[in-house]
């Protein structure tokens, strides 16, 4: 006697429906991140050469609302850091050496 299996259908693809942006939606998202990017690297820029000499690859934090930063020697770290005085903020976290940026593409 040979069991029959019910056929299963595969669902292939997202469970949720994929967002759909216009390009002006992408434009404007790709400005906002942009211009928030330029106001945190000022405040980077103003610290960096002194914070270079003491925590050289370490992580800073940048919230720029209020100008304040935080440094950790790891970044995870420094996020929560951050987070837990401004739980609601956007932050920028940067790597403090020559270029700000912790890798390499």
């Amino acid at each position: 006697m040979t069991e029959t299996k019910p056929n299963r259908t595969v669902r292939r693809g997202r469970v949720f429906p994929e967002i759909q942006w216009s390009e002006e939606k992408k434009a404007q998202w790709k400005a906002e991140k942009e211009a928030f990017y330029k106001r945190c690297k000022i405040i980077f820029d103003r610290v960096q050469p002194e914070l270079i000499k003491t925590h050289y690859n370490w992580y800073i934090a940048v919230e720029p609302d209020s100008g304040d930063y935080f440094i950790d020697k790891d970044n995870i770290v420094v996020a929560k850091i951050a987070h837990q005085k401004y739980p609601n903020a956007r932050l920028f976290v940067f790597r403090i050496n020559e270029t700000g940026v912790s890798g390499t593409i």
